[in-house]
């Protein structure tokens, strides 16, 4: 079976675009969560193109670590991490909804990371940023 490699990065890149939108659209919590997508996309696409059948799991961290890319993606993982469930769940938090909690800065700084991964992630596949 050909590598899906090229479809994962492509994704990732598609949802950069609307991490943007959304950050711009004033949905704050769901660009946490769409962060957290992208890095964990293009995480998948560089392990595929390096010859991964498959990846169990969502955890930028540990995809990451896996992949023994540097500190710094490790770093962002464990950031974007806690986005996963609290940017989508009520019962994240002890009272409200997730957009209650998760402002324009914490988008920002999602997106940040996100676009930190995804950047070294296509410099690792030789791909311009």
């Amino acid at each position: 079976m050909a590598s899906r490699a090229a479809d994962w990065l492509r994704q990732a890149e598609d949802d950069a675009a609307w991490l943007a939108d959304s950050i711009e659209d004033g949905h704050f919590s769901q660009a946490c969560y769409i962060a957290q997508q992208v890095a964990e996309k293009a995480l998948k696409s560089l392990a595929f193109s390096r010859g991964a059948s498959e990846i169990k799991g969502h955890s930028v961290t540990k995809i990451a670590q896996a992949l023994a890319i540097n500190a710094e993606i490790e770093r962002a993982g464990k950031i974007l991490d806690r986005y996963y469930i609290s940017g989508r769940y009520p019962d994240a938090f002890p009272e409200g909804i997730p957009s209650d909690f998760l402002d324009r800065e914490a988008a920002l700084s999602a997106q940040s990371e996100a676009l930190l991964v995804l950047n070294k992630v296509k410099l690792l596949l030789g791909q311009s940023q």
